[in-house]
């Protein structure tokens, strides 16, 4: 099935406005604490925001920066900057001060709508900005007051705008190739970049992943671990819902094991998003299949990084809820390849997304016979334009259809791709390439491990091999006898070439914004 859009396309429209032209105006939309919104609430709080934004003056093709936890608000100021034709920008509500001065110089957003618990943080970097023009603050009403705003006097309460503002809104005049939308990269090295984005990009997705591997419905509600700004959960907890007249639910609060099994029973989704480290947490909540229902999932998704086999048959065992495996990008904007409902080849990410295509090329980027391990390139019609910013990296990147992954990937003969680590992470040793995420999985098969990483390490010759950062189970106790038993688990297990020279015990391992564990900062 070839998806295509007209040549005069928005994408608010494609994900909101049909539902009321189709007849859902009155149909909840958004569940946010207390409080249900119906999609003709939605649209006319998009409509007000719209307009409050084109009161200060907002252009086609400007910058907004959005730092809201996930709430009403954040539906609404998504979809209105669509509405105008600017271009979306979302960052995290927890960052340093020093991080929103780089986000504000790298976007040269001229508006920022931020929510007021951030405003300490946020506002020493407005004040220093060279294009912020006007930064609005959501819940001034609630708390009183806005914190922290010396020297930058152009600020406005988000609920007085709208207020003001009409809501009745025409939608800017933009075309399927027109920049829609901003997605960051996790920054694995250095500062994350910016995938650029048109307005077809992100409803091409819908119809390949969401529709024809999900087969999202008008029946389905959706919640999510990772937070609205993570491109991963925009998609699966408010732009796929949305497409189908489905519902979400939304929390501004923290995500842990405990608020998930809250917010489950609370809302009764059908699809939970959610990653390999919350999958894990949720496990080792004692008594948690007795004391909570999970009924409701019609399955679970996981991304971000790879899942482990032992923590997938854990999780069916004990909640008896299918977990789809897949990998997507913020240069696809979303998921390329994903296992599918009742066809999980445990271990494997699964086959390719109808509306794409992947190829397994070497270093030289000859395409590899089926089996062997090489670097993931993907095609399909989400692909961003560029990095902004960032000609070199773009063009080892993006080229003509195809965009090279940091990945390292083999195929087999049933079409199930099967991930080999990040192509930057692959460990050298001995000569031969090693995956540290098939160490990490062997290690994670052993009870006294509860979460592990592996990365490189230089020993005394200064030759690359593996080194382990282990959490132990509870009731295990780290010592040098346990240090031995592990690697010689792994030496009987994998290649023995491949087992972890040092292994580190740690109380937890650091986490980056999107949950994954942080392993620039373990290998530093």
């Amino acid at each position: 099935m070839k998806v295509s859009f007209p040549e005069r396309f928005n994408m608010a429209e494609y994900f909101l406005d049909h539902n009321i032209e189709e007849g859902r105006g009155d149909r909840v939309a958004v569940y946010y604490r207390d409080e249900e919104f119906t999609y003709a609430e939605v649209r006319q709080m998009a409509n007000r925001c719209g307009n409050a934004l084109l009161s200060l003056s907002i252009e086609m093709e400007d910058r907004v920066l959005m730092v809201l936890p996930d709430s009403i608000e954040f539906v609404a100021t998504w979809f209105a900057i669509a509405k105008t034709g600017a271009v979306i920008t979302m960052v995290n509500t927890i960052l340093p001060t020093a991080d929103y001065d780089y986000y504000l110089d790298y976007t040269r957003a001229k508006i920022a709508i931020v929510d007021v618990s951030v405003m300490e943080r946020f506002a020493p970097a407005a004040s220093r900005s060279r294009y912020l023009k006007h930064t609005i603050v959501v819940g001034t009403e609630k708390s009183g007051s806005i914190t922290g705003v010396e020297g930058h006097s152009h600020i406005h309460p988000y609920e007085r705008l709208m207020a003001d503002a009409s809501d009745r809104l025409e939608t800017a005049p933009t075309s399927r190739d027109d920049f829609a939308i901003w997605l960051f990269t996790s920054g694995s090295t250095g500062h994350p970049k910016a995938a650029v984005h048109f307005h077809h990009d992100l409803p091409y997705n819908t119809e390949c992943y969401a529709k024809q591997v999900l087969g999202i419905n008008e029946g389905d509600r959706t919640l999510s671990v990772p937070k609205l700004f993570f491109g991963y959960a925009t998609g699966t907890n408010m732009m796929f819902p949305f497409a189908v007249g489905g519902q979400t639910a939304l929390f501004a609060e923290r995500s842990t094991a405990e608020t998930m099994f809250e917010m489950i029973q609370r809302y009764r989704p059908t699809i939970l998003t959610s990653v390999p480290t919350m999958i894990n947490a949720m496990l080792r909540i004692e008594g948690a299949s007795e004391r909570y229902d999970l009924s409701s999932l019609r399955f679970c998704l996981s991304a971000g990084e790879a899942l482990p086999p032992e923590l997938y048959n854990r999780w069916v065992d004990t909640f008896g809820v299918e977990i789809l495996d897949g990998i997507g990008s913020a240069e696809m904007f979303h998921i390329y390849i994903s296992n599918r409902p009742g066809d999980v080849v445990l271990g494997s990410l699964g086959r390719i997304v109808p509306g794409y295509e992947a190829k397994i090329v070497d270093a030289e980027g000859r395409e590899l016979a089926t089996g062997e391990m090489g670097t993931l390139r993907i095609k399909g019609d989400s692909a961003a334009l560029c990095y902004w910013n960032a000609h070199e990296k773009s063009k080892e990147t993006f080229a003509g259809d195809w965009c090279t992954t940091g990945d390292q990937f083999r195929v087999d003969e049933k079409g199930y791709y099967w991930y080999c680590g990040r192509t930057d992470e692959m460990l050298k040793v001995s000569g031969i390439f090693v995956s540290p995420t098939e160490i990490e999985n062997c290690l994670l098969e052993h009870e006294a491990v509860r979460e592990c990483a592996v990365v490189g390490a230089s020993d005394e010759q200064g030759l690359v091999k593996p080194k382990a950062f282990i959490v132990v189970s509870e009731g295990v106790e780290a010592s040098e006898e346990l240090e031995r038993e592990l690697k010689e688990f792994v030496k009987g297990t994998l290649a023995p070439y491949k087992y972890p020279r040092w292994i580190e015990f740690r109380d937890d391992l650091p986490k980056n914004d999107r949950g994954k564990i942080d392993r620039k900062s373990l290998k530093e």
